[in-house]
């Protein structure tokens, strides 16, 4: 006797449980630190949290292969959003990245937005029209390039050079790992290497600033208690009581930018090392989906895209908070404290297990019926 489940149990076959074994740990930590430091804030968290799971249940379920036509009118769509900051933006802090919206009085950050949409745009193009064997040449590398820049110009402009420049490594990472012709890299580098100074003296003032703090030899306020923090954790860590720089308020923004340093002046090297070793799997596990021999674009593109995500923000807030790197608000991914970030890598996550459960056309991301004995 044939029957249609109304769940095909071989998505659950395809569906990277290890994915969710690997973060679930770094979200718990997450909670426990938050907690320590404010019970507000963990109110908060425990609510971006269960809004992340949710959000993350909601975009794998949407069919993205079925509806891939849609893909370029999302991008254009946060393009539209991008343009509207810069046109009847709120300002906040001397940064004009926020959309008010109306009636409600809540602001939207679209620069947080547009990262899904950024990578999926690039995994529909690349898809429908994949790399020649020696990589995309000339013509092809402009027209991805253009759709890589012009978010990069602006999201630069509210000014955010962190989150244009965190795409901008995405998108030229993703190209790099799919194929480009080795001429078009040799152009690239020697281009920056002549225009370097001139980018350089069309920084915003507070963004040289950073970058002189940085090659300072005394760091800044901020990364001094940072470093005194990371080196008060000894060995394996303080109790919470005894973890003074946090509790008596000396780091600052202990709970997002500067949390590497709490966690670290609680559970010293080691937790430091096991922490870093878990970001390092969770990265490697992602990027290893993307090398499978198939040729799909879909999963291969995204899988890159969220492992340079990842990487990015890892090694430059914990460079951050060790004063090898300047000072830029760039969250330590599902550790810092946020909704905004939080909620994003669910979202990402969600549409990433979707394109690996449902690979094969199954039930949900497809017309066709499929029936069992």
């Amino acid at each position: 006797m044939k029957f249609s489940p109304i769940f095909d149990r071989r998505i659950l076959t395809h569906f990277d449980f290890f994915l969710l074994l690997l973060i679930l740990p770094i979200i718990t930590v997450s909670l426990v630190l938050v907690n320590e430091i404010s019970f507000a804030l963990f109110r908060k968290e425990l609510f971006y949290i269960g809004l992340g799971f949710l959000v993350f249940f909601i975009f794998f379920l949407i069919p993205w292969r079925s509806i891939r036509w849609l893909i370029p009118y999302f991008y254009w769509g946060n393009i539209f959003l991008l343009i509207s900051v810069d046109l009847f933006g709120v300002t906040k802090l001397g940064a004009q990245r926020w959309l008010e919206i109306p009636f409600i009085g809540l602001t939207i950050q679209p620069s947080e937005l547009f990262k899904p949409a950024f990578i999926l745009m690039l995994a529909y193009l690349i898809q429908e029209n994949p790399p020649p064997k020696d990589g995309y040449r000339l013509k092809d590398f402009l027209k991805l390039s253009f759709i890589i820049l012009l978010p990069f110009f602006l999201i630069a402009k509210e000014p955010d050079l962190g989150t244009a420049m965190v795409l901008l490594i995405i998108g030229y990472g993703i190209l790099f790992v799919v194929g480009v012709h080795w001429k078009i890299w040799a152009g690239i580098i020697i281009t920056l290497a002549v225009a370097a100074p001139f980018l350089y003296s069309n920084l915003h003032d507070y963004q040289k600033k950073r970058i002189h703090d940085f090659l300072a030899e005394k760091p800044s306020y901020h990364v001094q208690q940072s470093i005194i923090a990371i080196g008060s954790g000894g060995l394996t860590g303080k109790p919470k009581d005894e973890a003074t720089q946090t509790q008596l308020k000396f780091l600052p923004i202990a709970s997002s930018d500067f949390i590497f340093a709490y966690f670290v002046e609680r559970f010293g090297f080691v937790g430091a090392a096991l922490l870093i070793l878990l970001y390092a799997m969770l990265i490697l596990h992602i990027f290893s989906l993307g090398l499978q021999p198939y040729t799909d674009y879909y999963i291969k593109v995204f899988a890159y895209g969220i492992a340079f995500l990842i990487f990015v923000y890892t090694s430059v807030n914990i460079l951050m908070t060790i004063g090898l790197a300047p000072v830029v608000g760039v969250p330590l991914p599902l550790l810092s404290h946020g909704g905004s970030s939080f909620i994003n890598f669910m979202v990402l996550f969600g549409i990433l297990e979707n394109l690996l459960a449902f690979r094969f056309n199954f039930l949900y991301n497809s017309s066709s019926k499929v029936s069992y004995l």
